[in-house]
C-alpha cells in the first residue's frame, strides 16, 4: 500500500533569489549613502553629498522593486498577518522615508544638514530591520 502524501503547498514566506539580492542589495547602497553623509558632515566637500544622492537612488529602487515582490507575496499568503506583514511594513517605511532622505538631499548641499543625515541613519536602520525579518522567515509560515 503506497502512501502518498497530499499536503497542500505551503506558502513561500521567503524571498525568492531575485527578491533577495534586491532586499540584500538595497542594505549596501543606504549605507553607503549614510556613510557619504557622515563624510560631508565632517569635510563639507559637496561631491559626498552628491555620491549619497546617486546612493539612495539606486537605494530606492532596489528597496521599491523587494517592495513590489513584498506586497505580491504578501496578498499571495492566506494568513496576512505575522512576519511577512512586519517584512512589508518594514520595507514600506524604509521605502517611504528614503523618498524623504532622497528629496532632503535634492537640497542646496549646504542646507542638507542635519536632516539628510539624521533620515539616513533612520533608513539605514530600516533597511537592516527589513532585511533581517525578510530573510529569516521559514517556510510554511512558522517562524
Amino acid at each position: 500500500m503506497s502512501t502518498t502524501m497530499t499536503a497542500s503547498p505551503a506558502y513561500r514566506s521567503t524571498p525568492g533569489p531575485v527578491h533577495t539580492i534586491l532586499l540584500a542589495g538595497s542594505v549596501p547602497l543606504y549605507l553607503g549613502a549614510l556613510l557619504s553623509d557622515l563624510a560631508y558632515n565632517d569635510s563639507h566637500q559637496i561631491q559626498w553629498s552628491n555620491f549619497a544622492s546617486w546612493l539612495l537612488a539606486g537605494a530606492e529602487l532596489f528597496c521599491g522593486l523587494a517592495l513590489l515582490f513584498a506586497l505580491v507575496n504578501l496578498l499571495r499568503q492566506q494568513r496576512k498577518a505575522g512576519r511577512p506583514l512586519l517584512y512589508f511594513v518594514l520595507l514600506l517605511l524604509t521605502f517611504v522615508l528614503g523618498l524623504i532622505n532622497c528629496f532632503q538631499h535634492a537640497k542646496d548641499a549646504w542646507a542638507i544638514m542635519p536632516g539628510a543625515l539624521i533620515y539616513s541613519v533612520i533608513v539605514t536602520v530600516l533597511a537592516i530591520a527589513a532585511a533581517w525579518v525578510g530573510l529569516t522567515t521559514r517556510v510554511g509560515g512558522a517562524a
